[in-house]
């Protein structure tokens, strides 16, 4: 059965009917039915962890996949990389771990890799169909060694969004390990084109486009969200009031 919003809902409802001291807490409807927060409860609290989003067939995939948000950095830092083939590019991980990575492109080239083909859906409405090859992100955590006290996730990113604000995202460790969560260095058997985040981008399949931050050039660990940008957690969260939480 395809479990839809309106079974979402409906089983939520019939979870509630049963928790009426709390129903009746007017500061827990609104923590609990604001959109994100709502969202978040059905998809992990009626979904098993590890549900998978849709995989697709090979025959198909999207013959165009249009490039979200940012097509090319075009720093000085970021053309110097990508015209040298992205040899002196690293991925620094940092934080909240036991030991700080700094790893090369090839070096994550041969890692136990995942291949999945998903849709990418954009929050301004279009969507496509790729096929993503790369790390998952849990074997680049395990190699680092999460500390106790880790609870979220955050990438650092070569784009510019304007004034020397570089992007950044983030996601909690429920997301992080999820298996679909890659760190994908190449799309329809092709490496990254620019235009899609070259070198390396993620791929957290359950949530939607503006998620999936792209040239990511850091990961660190962290227990709150609080220092990070404007404390919401990601840059258009900050600037322009987007989810956290972005499931599909």
């Amino acid at each position: 059965m395809i479990l839809t919003r309106r079974h979402l809902l409906l089983g939520a409802t019939a979870t509630l009917a049963g928790c009426d001291r709390l129903a009746r807490n007017e500061s827990f409807r609104e923590t609990l039915f604001s959109a994100e927060n709502f969202h978040k409860w059905a998809q992990r609290g009626l979904m098993a962890p590890d549900a998978l989003a849709r995989e697709f067939r090979p025959d198909q995939i999207s013959p165009v996949f249009r490039a979200n948000g940012t097509a090319n950095p075009n720093t000085p830092a970021y053309k110097a990389l990508w015209h040298g083939g992205f040899a002196d590019w690293r991925l620094n991980v940092t934080g909240l771990v036991s030991r700080d990575l700094s790893l090369s492109l090839s070096q994550l080239r041969t890692l136990p890799h995942r291949e999945q083909i998903t849709r990418h859906d954009c929050v301004e409405g279009w969507s496509a169909i790729g096929k993503w090859r790369g790390v998952r992100l849990k074997t680049i955590l395990d190699g680092a060694g999460l500390r106790s006290g880790a609870r979220y996730i955050v990438f650092r990113c070569a784009d510019d969004m304007g004034g020397g604000r570089p992007y950044y995202e983030s996601i909690d460790l429920a997301d992080a390990f999820h298996p679909q969560t890659i760190l994908a260095f190449a799309l329809n058997d092709r490496p990254l084109s620019v235009a899609n985040g070259a070198p390396l981008r993620l791929r957290v399949e359950r949530q939607l486009g503006y998620k999936q931050a792209k040239y990511l050039m850091g990961i660190e660990a962290v227990d709150s969200l609080a220092a990070i940008g404007k404390g919401k957690g990601g840059f258009w969260e900050d600037h322009a009031d987007y989810d956290w939480y972005a499931g599909i």
